[in-house]
């Protein structure tokens, strides 16, 4: 008699408990798809570029290409989804717009830094490479790197607005009222050219290209110091903090491909070889080792 009470009591708290539970089910929120979920249902994806070579610039016809596009799309086709579509943004706006949701990775060959990991995380590197400056022909003013700034304080030096070399200047002693920030590579050539800069200053590849391409201007020999500090940077791939599904599943196609066979014929046309493929992790990076 009292097993048969206790049984009674159990089915009735048993039937309270499943009444709650499916009341509770109902109210919860509708499952919210990620980023990778919605891309691979989608078959496409959007990604960030800055019009930099060689590391992600949109050709004449329209092409989207560049180290970090190609890299990008080689590994997104392994994770099954096929098409990439570029936004055009300034540099210094990156960041920004991938955090508002314009487009879903940042695909511009960014250096890792930490201050830039605070903002959002970043897949490990696909390159590692150094600095150059963009002079006039013949380089008249004779100068080599960022002290030559510091030891002439005549001279103005071109920048990318929102790029690394601001702050290398800064380390290196030259004055902000030497420096002149722009918004794109196109600026930074038309600044020297036109005496408006002596110099320009971004990545010894992007140095080359535009020297390559544009009257009137070299390149100095590239150097990997500044100020005593190494200053080879390494670029990766940028994602919001909250897509980490998204990064995780990048990073693993990443980890094959970098250094294959495959990976080196792609960038190689680009500029970029064995001799740029990185040799430091992204957590040393946003440790600022």
């Amino acid at each position: 008699m009292f097993k048969s009470s206790i049984s009674r009591r159990m089915v009735v708290k048993a039937a309270a408990c499943l009444a709650l539970a499916a009341t509770s089910l109902t109210a919860l929120p509708a499952y919210a798809e990620t980023t990778l979920e919605r891309a691979k249902k989608d078959g496409y994806i959007r990604v960030g570029f800055a019009n930099e070579a060689p590391f992600g610039f949109a050709t004449p016809d329209g092409k989207l290409t560049g180290e970090a596009p190609e890299v990008a799309k080689a590994v997104l086709a392994k994770m099954g989804i096929s098409q990439v579509d570029g936004v055009l943004t300034e540099f210094g706006s990156l960041i920004p717009g991938l955090k508002a949701g314009r487009f879903d990775i940042i695909a511009a060959g960014m250096f890792i830094n930490p201050k830039r990991c605070a903002e959002i995380n970043f897949s490990e590197p696909s390159y590692g490479i150094g600095q150059a400056m963009l002079v006039a022909k013949g380089n008249p003013k004779g100068v080599k790197d960022f002290s030559s700034f510091k030891e002439n304080p005549d001279l103005k030096l071109a920048v990318m607005a929102g790029a690394v070399e601001g702050g290398y200047a800064k380390d290196a002693g030259v004055a902000a009222g030497q420096i002149v920030a722009l918004p794109d590579q196109s600026s930074l050539v038309a600044a020297v050219q036109s005496g408006r800069a002596d110099a320009a200053a971004l990545t010894a590849l992007s140095i080359a290209d535009m020297a390559k391409k544009a009257d009137g201007v070299e390149s100095t020999k590239p150097f990997g110091e500044v100020a005593g500090k190494s200053v080879k940077g390494h670029g990766g791939f940028g994602f919001r903090k909250e897509d980490t599904d998204l990064l995780e599943a990048f990073n693993a196609e990443l980890k094959t491909f970098l250094g294959s066979p495959e990976h080196i014929a792609l960038v190689e046309p680009l500029g970029f070889g064995k001799d740029y493929l990185p040799n430091k992790t992204t957590a040393e990076l946003c440790a600022g080792n």
